[in-house]
């Protein structure tokens, strides 16, 4: 019986996504938290590239730009990527600056549908006010700042993305069923063939 209802979950989800889900955007734009949301709502792994990549080289994200610098740090979310196109059934948070690079929108592509979740310059600094993980706003923890970052990063976020959401004001329930909703509906665009 338990069986029987295992067997029906994992059909409907099938159904449901025939990819995984790969989450990019800004800092605070919220894909941590989706992330976990898809995860428990729809039974799928949950890969969170700058927690991994923390793990694996032994120290925080600020401290590997510290000690190796940004380009390190960009070369370990490529390598990641290209690993995670051997994953089924997964929602992949990636940090802010993996869609920054070509190469990994690419690799995102493979085997993912590519959700840009969106926010405001207002929205994003009261979501990373207290944290102090986040090295690119370390010591810049403005709005003006915020937002001439996010504009820097906006048309190759946009390009990338398959499906755009905005997240204000939204509960993490209401952006996951935005998102089921889009990937689900209509045009099926995360089919790569």
């Amino acid at each position: 019986m338990k069986e029987d209802l295992l067997r029906e979950m994992q059909q409907a989800h099938d159904t449901l996504f025939s990819c995984n889900i790969v989450l990019i955007g800004f800092m605070g734009a919220g894909k941590s938290t989706v992330s976990e949301y898809l995860s428990r709502k729809y039974n799928m792994d949950t890969v969170e590239m700058d927690q991994i990549i923390a793990e694996r080289e032994k120290m925080s994200i600020s401290d590997i730009f510290s000690v190796h610098g940004e380009e390190y740090f960009r070369d370990l979310e490529t390598k990641l990527l290209i690993e995670m196109q051997a994953k089924t059934n997964t929602v992949i948070s990636c940090g802010g600056g993996v869609p920054m690079r070509e190469r990994n929108v690419k690799e995102m592509k493979k085997n993912g549908c590519v959700v840009l979740l969106t926010a405001t310059p207002e929205t994003i600094l009261e979501r990373v006010k207290d944290n102090h993980d986040r090295p690119l706003l370390e010591g810049n923890k403005t709005v003006s700042y915020i937002s001439e970052l996010m504009e820097k990063r906006r048309a190759k976020y946009e390009a990338a993305a398959d499906v755009i959401i905005e997240t204000d004001g939204k509960s993490t329930q209401e952006i996951c069923e935005e998102l089921v909703q889009k990937m689900t509906g209509g045009q099926k665009i995360w089919n790569r063939e």
